[in-house]
């Protein structure tokens, strides 16, 4: 039964990942995570940590020793770097635990994927799992995360049965990227409206997309099966809040609410674009560490429709978002008011 099995989470210290692991623990699984360094915290609370990297076969064979679910989050996300980065760590790594899980008799590989790989450059309004994956974007990212989709659905066998979630811009107290960047850039005054400022996009909260994931090993786990398939086997699901926010809107009342100074300057589509472009040859040519401060797909990004329908999820997974964004929104906005306060003052 999935309630009593062993279980992996790769990219167990990041943020969906910790989330997982803490319901696991609670639902009194065994948890195990791979890590690049000793994690005594961890090990504290009887987690099982093994020291590696999961493009090394070594590893992966360790860490999928008498497992039977892994829930596959780790990655490197970003919009910038090299790709060999990107593909050692999305592709390599993944195709290498699917290996290792096969060989050793693991049932059930849930992927964190992420909408991106449907990348097309045009707006996604409602779009749905029948879009093609991407093989054409300016970022390495949606690229290589589509191509390690690609071989975990392939993977898919009735013995072996895999499933990729697709969430959509992961938030909620705790988030390391989405809005500590927002805050970031605007502070310092490099926030810009790209294009009309009426697209929509959907996001979902840690916790939805936590529960998704449960859902997701409990579907492959479950007796509705028809003959030898599952309804959730060998598919990918996209996973949001299912509420599309106006993003410029959304991202001014965030910063209204915390007394920063709402954004209201605009560049057109073209214009940032042409000036991620050039950021990007730049970055190239210097090179630089740095992520450059525009690219083409944060351009794109930042200025289209990306929203998703969530018929299949619902249908399929049984997946009914907890957390609203109204909801999940108050409660980071109290978190982070009654953090800034309790901030020790700074003297000179």
């Amino acid at each position: 039964m999935v309630k009593d099995s062993p279980v992996l989470v790769t990219g167990g210290t990041g943020f969906l990942g910790s989330h997982l692991v803490a319901r696991l623990l609670a639902a009194g699984r065994a948890v195990s995570v791979v890590s690049r360094s000793p994690r005594p915290e961890l090990t504290a609370r009887g987690i099982r940590v093994i020291v590696g990297a999961l493009h090394d076969p070594a590893t992966c064979a360790a860490a999928c020793e008498n497992i039977s679910t892994i829930f596959h989050v780790a990655a490197r996300v970003g919009v910038w770097g090299r790709y060999a980065d990107f593909h050692r760590d999305n592709v390599l790594a993944t195709t290498t635990i699917l290996a290792a899980a096969r060989a050793r008799g693991v049932t059930r590989f849930i992927y964190t994927s992420t909408p991106s790989v449907v990348y097309n450059g045009r707006d996604l309004a409602s779009a749905n799992e029948s879009l093609p994956l991407t093989t054409a974007c300016p970022s390495p990212y949606p690229l290589t995360k589509a191509l390690a989709e690609r071989a975990v659905l392939a993977a898919n066998d009735p013995a072996f049965r895999t499933v990729a979630l697709r969430p959509h811009l992961i938030w909620g107290i705790g988030d390391p990227h989405l809005v500590p960047r927002i805050l970031e850039r605007a502070r310092a005054g490099r926030l810009r409206i790209v294009g009309a400022g009426h697209n929509r996009v959907d996001m979902v909260h840690v916790e939805n997309a936590t529960d998704a994931h449960l859902l997701a090993e409990a579907a492959l786990s479950e007796g509705r099966v028809l003959g030898d398939t599952q309804p959730a086997a060998g598919r990918a699901f996209f996973i949001t809040n299912g509420e599309p926010v106006v993003l410029w809107d959304w991202i001014n009342a965030l910063l209204t609410a915390l007394g920063e100074t709402p954004v209201t300057k605009k560049i057109s589509l073209r214009a940032a674009s042409t000036l991620g472009l050039a950021c990007e040859l730049a970055w190239r040519a210097l090179p630089l560490r740095t992520e450059p401060p525009m690219t083409r797909f944060i351009a794109n990004e930042l200025a289209t429709d990306h929203w998703f329908d969530l018929t299949a999820a619902r249908r399929d997974l049984g997946y009914i978002p907890r957390i609203t964004v109204a909801a999940g929104t108050a409660e980071l906005i109290a978190h982070l008011k009654s953090s800034r306060a309790a901030a020790p003052l700074r003297t000179a």
